[in-house]
C-alpha cells in the first residue's frame, strides 16, 4: 500500500510540475518547456494507471486533483507572485483536510 501512495505522490508532483510550466511555455511556443510539460503530464498519468488498480478512481482523482490544486496555489504564490486572500488560504486548507478524510476512511482494494 505504501508503494501505491508513493506512486500517487509522484503523480501529483509530475502534474504540478507540468502545470507550473504552462505559463513558461508561452502558449506552447517555447520548445523545451513545452516538451518538459508534456513529459511531466504523461508521467503523471502513467503513474496514475498503477494507483487506480489499488484504490477507487474517485479517491485517486480527489487526492490527485486536491493536492495538485493546493500545491499549485502555494507555488504560484511563491514563484509567480500571485496573491491569495485569506479566504483562498482557508479553502486550500479545507481541501487538504478533505483529502485526509477521504483517504482515512477509504476501503483499499489490494
Amino acid at each position: 500500500m505504501t508503494k501505491t501512495y508513493l506512486f500517487l505522490m509522484f503523480a501529483v508532483f509530475f502534474e504540478v510540475s507540468g502545470t507550473l510550466l504552462l505559463p513558461v511555455s508561452q502558449n506552447f511556443t517555447k520548445v523545451i518547456p513545452t516538451t518538459a510539460l508534456a513529459v511531466f503530464y504523461l508521467s503523471s498519468f502513467y503513474l496514475l494507471t498503477f494507483v487506480v488498480d489499488k484504490l477507487p478512481i474517485a479517491i485517486v482523482y480527489a487526492t490527485w486533483s486536491g493536492l495538485g490544486i493546493f500545491t499549485i496555489a502555494i507555488l504560484g504564490y511563491i514563484f509567480f507572485k500571485q496573491s491569495l486572500s485569506w479566504q483562498a488560504i482557508l479553502g486550500l486548507f479545507l481541501i487538504v483536510i478533505g483529502v485526509i478524510l477521504v483517504n482515512s476512511f477509504t476501503i483499499k482494494t489490494i
